[in-house]
């Protein structure tokens, strides 16, 4: 009976935006912080793979600004998670762990393709869950951590068009 009364006072509380701390999340704010989350830690490691075993310099470089971005981008999302109480993964799922060994086993030319395709593909996906949630969010730090990182990875998708085993 206690909970359901409180669950109705959020709600009314939510409805009238007054809920809550900055620390407040959604489940579709906890669902964006899973998501992200592993896209992110995976476009670390990914990066960091590029970095060394790249096939052109273009594609090293890239990866070396992946990684360096993504980490500073999950460092970031970390600290708001762990504010609202949400522990966010330091390892990949399974899918991605999948992908990065994939993506490792390969070399040269056909690494770069790989890479871009995989880079492009999650850039899309997280471009528009960012533009989402910094449109969304209940919660102001990570609307504005949305905002912020939204710009960063439309900077990484121009940068990927720009390079490639071809150019």
């Amino acid at each position: 009976m206690i909970t359901t009364v409180i669950a109705a006072g959020l709600a009314v509380a939510s409805a009238l935006g007054i809920a809550g701390s900055p620390n407040d999340v959604s489940p579709a704010d906890r669902g964006f912080i899973a998501m992200v989350g592993q896209g992110g830690l995976f476009e670390v490691m990914a990066g960091q793979a590029a970095a060394d075993q790249g096939g052109s310099q273009d594609i090293r470089d890239q990866g070396v600004t992946e990684a360096h971005d993504h980490l500073l981008v999950g460092d970031k999302l970390t600290s708001i998670a762990a504010d609202a109480g949400i522990r966010t993964g330091d390892r990949l799922n399974t899918q991605f762990q999948k992908e990065l060994t994939g993506l490792k086993a390969l070399s040269g030319p056909a690494f770069d393709a790989a890479y871009l395709s995989d880079m492009k593909a999650i850039h899309a996906k997280d471009g528009a869950a960012f533009a989402k949630e910094a449109e969304s969010s209940s919660n102001p730090k990570l609307k504005a951590f949305a905002a912020e990182t939204h710009r960063i990875v439309e900077r990484h998708i121009g940068e990927l068009n720009a390079v490639g085993p071809e150019k």
